[in-house]
């Protein structure tokens, strides 16, 4: 919750939206709360580099990735653990690039305000779809991280139509529960 976080990291988030001109009311239009940036993190095997999780979400992604592979479904870990200055590089690189700020808030958080701020947040791949496309909906992979995915307390939160104004994201999980 916004009132649990210090106020020196609220400040340096309000200070990154106004230096990228994302509207004071973003998190309360979006139905988003800011998220504390993980410390304790673990290195993962990702798909193209290390990449770093939170110990439950690594212990859980190890035994997800396991239980699809003992079914011949291949997971790669595209993206984990983000800092709030990457995503913050991120943002400005699409705006050098010309995009417009609205698209992508539809695509990237705010800063403060990403998921994989939390190290519980992982983007999911199969060989056949390492890039996060809509794609991936149509996979085995996709198949069965919808039917088994919460066995290991991850979710899928930016559904067709989520509130928060993102695109879909079938690729995007979060390990919302730790599993028993």
């Amino acid at each position: 919750m916004v009132a649990k976080l210090p106020e020196d990291y609220l400040r340096r988030i309000e200070s990154i939206h106004r230096a990228l001109h994302i509207p004071t009311s973003y998190g309360a239009l979006r139905q988003l709360t800011p998220y504390l940036e993980a410390s304790d993190l673990i290195s993962v095997e990702g798909h193209e580099r290390q990449l770093h999780l939170s110990p439950p979400a690594a212990l859980q992604w190890h035994a997800m990735r396991s239980a699809a592979s003992n079914e011949g479904i291949e997971l790669l870990l595209i993206s984990g653990f983000r800092s709030v200055d990457r995503q913050r590089e991120i943002i400005e690189r699409k705006l050098r690039k010309g995009m417009d700020l609205n698209t992508i808030l539809t695509v990237n958080a705010a800063p403060g305000f990403s998921q994989h701020h939390t190290g519980l947040a992982l983007d999911i791949g199969t060989p056949t779809h390492p890039n996060l496309m809509n794609g991936f909906e149509n996979t085995a992979t996709f198949d069965w991280l919808t039917a088994y995915a919460g066995n290991f307390g991850f979710a899928m939160p930016y559904t067709h139509d989520n509130p928060h104004g993102f695109i879909y994201e079938p690729w995007h999980w979060m390990l919302d529960r730790v599993a028993a």
